[in-house]
Parts: C-alpha cells; structure tokens; sequence
C-alpha cells in the first residue's frame, strides 16, 4: 500500500525508511540510487528506475538535516563576494556554481561590499551555517577564515588560504603591445579602485611592462578611480577627465 493521507489530514513526511519498506529493498540500496552514490554503480537499471519512480510517486524529499548529521558533512561552501551585480563578479560566481554544481554541493554567498565589519559577520554566520570551506572573489584576506579557503585574485599570504592570480604582466603586455604595434604611444591609464584586491598588481605590472617596451606612463594622463560603485559606470567621468586634457 503507497503511504499517503486521509482527506482533511496533514501530509504525511516519507521517509527514505518508507520508500524502502514500499519497494521490498534496503534502506542502503534505495539511498545509493537516490544519493547517486559510487556504490550504485552495481545496481541494475531496472532496479534504479524502480526506485526513482517510487521516489516520485511518495514526493520523497530527502531529509538535510539528518543525512547532514550521519555523515557529518554539509556538502556546501560559504562563498564570499565583493559584489554580485557586477560582469566581473557574476562571471567567477557562475563558473563556482557550476562547478560545485556537478560535484553535487550547495553554496551560500554573502557580499561584503569592502566592509571589514560586514566582511568577519558574514564569515561568522557562514561557519555558523555548517559550511566546509570558503571561495572569495575581489575580497582581500588577512587572516585565516578556519577553513580552507580560495580566493580568487587574492594576493596576501595567508595560512590556510589559496590564492587564484591573475597573469596581469601577459594582459597588460598585450594590450601595450597592440597599442604600441598601431603607432600609439602617448597612452592614458585609468587606475583601478584602492580598495579592491587587484588594482595594485595591475598597476605594478603596468608600470613594468611599460617600462620594458619603452612606453612612458605620464602623470598628466593618468586617473585614479574613487568611489564604491562596481559598475563600468564609474569610469566615466574620469575618462572625461583625461579627454579633457
């Protein structure tokens, strides 16, 4: 008989226990076929599409928490942006989802906004939640966050934390030497926000890289962004700036 409810009564939780009992197999096999575990492998089809049929039929929801508990395992990870609105950041927090996504893994993302504050808040309430490590973006570390952490274009050398660099030397020769190929040579730069985890590296490997190709980098054609918006916005009234000169 398929577990269900009387009229006017409360729907009743299925259990993974239930599922099993309606089938006539283990609890152990019904949860390898559901959980796509490696030992389902051994499985017969038929038997897997049995299940994943009974599964539906019972609106079996597997419960978080206590497969949480028995494995002591969360299966997520705290990830912690600067912004999420940006192309910047909504590009690297795409390729985290997708990523975590076949290695089936849930994530949480608080956004800090360059708030030092806000920034250890959110790191608190992220290990509070259970996860198992940390991914940042645009974020700048200075200490361990307890877990193993990535950060994607971070730079300081921290315990416990890998950093993801960008090859800012290649880009910006690149660019110089496009430039430079087309007869170009007196070259505004815009800097990047102080705040932001990348915009010393890049300047450094601009002014590097324009040394080496004889490139000069003059005060009077260089701006320094200020202020806090993420968007390609913010460069344009410095761009004004150096057409105006």
């Amino acid at each position: 008989m398929v577990p269900g409810k009387k009229s006017g009564q409360k729907s009743e939780v299925i259990t993974l226990k239930a599922v099993a009992q309606y089938l006539g197999l283990t609890p152990g096999t019904v949860s390898a076929v559901l959980n796509d575990s490696p030992s389902a492998r051994s499985i017969p089809e038929e038997t897997k599409n049995r299940i994943r049929a009974a599964a539906k039929e019972l609106n079996y929801r597997p419960n978080f928490f206590a497969r949480t508990l028995r494995l002591r395992r969360t299966y997520t990870i705290g990830v912690i942006a600067e912004e999420i609105g940006d192309a910047y950041g909504a590009m690297v927090i795409s390729g985290i989802e997708e990523c975590l996504r076949k290695n089936n893994y849930f994530f949480l993302t608080v956004v800090h906004r360059h708030d030092p504050k806000l920034l250890q808040t959110y790191a608190q309430m992220l290990l509070t939640r259970g996860v198992e490590g940390f991914i940042t973006t645009d974020t700048s570390l200075s200490e361990n966050l307890t877990l193993p952490a990535v950060a994607v274009a971070g730079h300081k050398p921290v315990e416990g934390v890998t950093n993801i660099v960008l090859d800012h030397k290649r880009a910006v020769r690149l660019a110089l030497e496009h430039l430079k190929n087309l007869g170009h040579e007196d070259i505004a730069f815009i800097k990047g926000q102080t705040f932001s985890s990348d915009s010393a590296e890049r300047w450094n490997a601009i002014c590097e890289v324009a040394q080496e190709i004889n490139i000069q980098v003059r005060p009077e054609l260089t701006v320094q962004l200020e202020g806090i918006d993420s968007t390609p916005a913010i460069g344009y009234p410095f761009a004004k700036q150096l057409l105006a000169r």
